[in-house]
């Protein structure tokens, strides 16, 4: 601690710095694991907002919300008791691929997830900026100082900046020093964090304009209703406990004025004339990179999404821009459905600060400051659930580190947020890094249906699930164990009845002795199709009878990949030692001694994913360790 005067406001062991997505999930964890934590947000009104697209969930995204839910979460919870629109995407496909979403009634979430904060035990919030770290002399945390110069003692602290750190909004010539939605942005920590040793870098992201619904004309549009039956995130739901009426959503799309309005206009934008220097998300850019990029497409798809129930905003997905305010409306109002459309709130786009995050452990501890976590988009990730899914595992972290004990850490064949961090802290991003079911090696084994089966075991034993819903999903466990264990053991002849319900599936008949589980593995077949010849079956829940018909319908499928999750694992489980000096390894290709000594990696399976360090260097580094283990004996 430095040696001038300063006032301590409070002691706590965990500080909470920022209260987005990444945030509440983080002050939760601590919370809820019995630390005393504190959340500061630049306001509370900023809680759990979601400046971008009002939605939780999508294409792997709600592989992640179905994950923090199994781990005891609350985001899974939240978008449950605050949904417009409820939909799984992806079901022409695998289950390894399908994905819930849910647009979110925006005013309504932030609501229920900061009820949710004030009335969790432990966890205190506060107004203010936080303006420095303080550190010991060994460069461990011991506190952090507020703009108001209050000290606030803790043992550990979360970041968890989403893009407020030196953030600006910017369309057109029009540039705005603030954070998201014309929030007060944090002007000084970026400082204090640099002075710490902390490499910073700057990436930008955009929104769509916010349009008046009674300015729209529907009927040029395509409908886009939600589900009959809802799925819901949290594994603790029901369908039933969540039914409600949902609101549609509408399709539409740009066409060749659009594009023309654009490309007449590009000189306009600071993104193409040079005033935003930061580095954007290719995979979801604004509207100006898609006419660029993508100069052979006639049109680009546009879905209108209500922002709640109580407004009639709604959001423009897939026009996200930072052309001037004059140039927005030409275009937009050349949008069928929207020749009259009147803008509630201008697109823009927004730099920050961020963290370049090979500085951070697999933990999301900092490597340059003991007891300083990382979380979210200030990690170099986009997107609320990702943020949600780094801020549960930094805040796990933090406790394990305050407590002295070995971190929680997800490995790529447990989980996407295994993949998600993995990916942040092994490949150096130079964009804003978004999960993709395609970064998941262990698809299959990922699945969003089964997150519940391979995560809760570990929220139980981490304190973040209670005994009420362990024992729920025991029981579930059991049955679904029992009933393929059942149906393993059926045999069926060539009798009409099973033929004759083959026939009307459109599945060839049997001519002799079968397994029913053969039958459930056709194409045309499933556990449920297959009932009525099956008159012993239990009567069980929908979540157990879906766990048994994948189980079961892709059970070689899944066999050949848990073979490979076990070379894996052994190559994870081949340690590097913390003290080791890659310039000893002469063996090693310089770009490779460079790159290991700069990422550290944590064990062999780890080295092998990094960029630049090719197969024959880690075949080198094998048998560096196996000598220097010789030497140790």
């Amino acid at each position: 601690m430095e040696s001038e005067n300063y006032f301590v406001a409070d002691t706590c062991h965990v500080v909470i710095i920022g209260g987005g997505h990444a945030g509440c999930e983080a002050a939760l964890a601590c919370a809820r694991m019995g630390l005393k934590t504190i959340l500061f947000a630049l306001s509370p009104d900023s809680i759990a907002m979601m400046p971008c697209n009002p939605s939780i969930g999508g294409t792997s995204k709600g592989h992640l919300v179905r994950e923090i839910d199994a781990l005891g979460g609350e985001m899974g919870k939240n978008i449950d008791k605050t949904f417009l629109q409820n939909r799984m995407l992806n079901r022409g496909k695998g289950p390894a691929v399908y994905s819930l979403r849910a647009q979110a009634d925006k005013a309504r979430y932030h609501t229920e997830m900061k009820r949710t904060l004030e009335n969790t035990p432990n966890l205190d919030i506060k107004q203010g900026e936080i303006t420095d770290i303080l550190t010991d002399e060994n460069k461990r945390v011991t506190g952090v100082r507020a703009e108001s110069g209050n000290v606030y003692l803790c043992r550990a602290a979360v970041l968890c900046t989403g893009t407020y750190l030196k953030s600006r909004c910017l369309y057109g010539s029009t540039v705005i020093e603030s954070g998201p939605n014309g929030l007060r942005n944090s002007r000084r920590l970026s400082e204090c964090l640099e002075k710490l040793g902390i490499k910073l870098q700057r990436f930008k992201t955009g929104t769509p304009a916010r349009v008046d619904r009674r300015s729209l004309d529907f009927s040029k549009m395509q409908i886009q209703p939600g589900d009959e039956k809802i799925t819901p995130f949290s594994f603790e739901n029901s369908p039933e406990d969540i039914e409600r009426e949902q609101i549609p959503c509408h399709l539409t799309y740009t066409n060749s004025e659009t594009h023309r309005i654009i490309r007449e206009n590009l000189s306009r934008s600071p993104l193409y004339g040079g005033i935003i220097k930061g580095v954007g998300p290719r995979y979801c850019p604004s509207i100006e990179d898609k006419v660029v990029r993508f100069s052979d497409k006639e049109r680009h798809q546009l879905f209108i999404e209500p922002e709640g129930e109580d407004t009639n905003e709604m959001y423009v997905q897939g026009m996200s821009s930072s052309l001037p305010a004059d140039v927005q409306l030409r275009m937009y109002r050349t949008v069928p459905g929207m020749e009259n459309v009147k803008i509630v709130r201008n697109a823009y786009a927004i730099e920050y600060d961020c963290l370049s995050s090979n500085q951070l452990k697999l933990s999301l501890e900092l490597k340059e400051v003991g007891g300083l976590f990382s979380a979210g988009q200030f990690n170099g990730t986009s997107g609320y659930e990702e943020a949600a899914a780094q801020g549960i595992m930094a805040g796990i972290n933090a406790v394990k580190y305050i407590r002295g004990e070995k971190p929680f850490i997800l490995d790529r064949s447990e989980g996407y947020i295994g993949v998600l961090i993995d990916d942040v802290v092994t490949k150096t991003s130079a964009e804003p890094y978004r999960m993709m079911t395609s970064r998941a090696e262990y698809r299959l084994l990922l699945r969003q249906d089964n997150a519940d089966l391979r995560l809760s075991d570990y929220g139980y034993e981490l304190g973040l699930i209670n005994e009420e819903r362990y024992k729920k999903f025991c029981e579930k466990r059991r049955l679904v164990e029992e009933e393929i264990k059942r149906v393993s053991a059926i045999h069926f002849g060539p009798k009409k009845e099973v033929n004759d319900l083959l026939e009307r599936l459109g599945s060839k008949p049997i001519k002799n002795g079968v397994k029913l589980t053969e039958l459930i593995k056709r194409p045309e077949a499933s556990y449920e199709l297959l009932a009525e010849i099956d008159p012993d079956r239990p009567d069980l829940p929908d979540s157990v009878k879906e766990q048994v018909n994948i189980q079961i319908k892709y059970e070689d499928y899944i066999k050949r990949q848990t073979e490979q999750v076990e070379k894996f694992k052994r190559l994870e489980g081949k340690r590097i030692p913390d003290d080791i000096d890659y310039s000893e390894v002469s063996s090693l290709r310089l770009e490779a001694r460079q790159k290991l000594e700069l990422i550290r990696p944590e064990n062999i399976g780890h080295a092998s994913r990094i960029s630049g360090v090719s197969p024959a260097d880690i075949n080198m580094l094998l048998v560096y360790l196996k000598a220097l283990g010789g030497k140790s004996k």
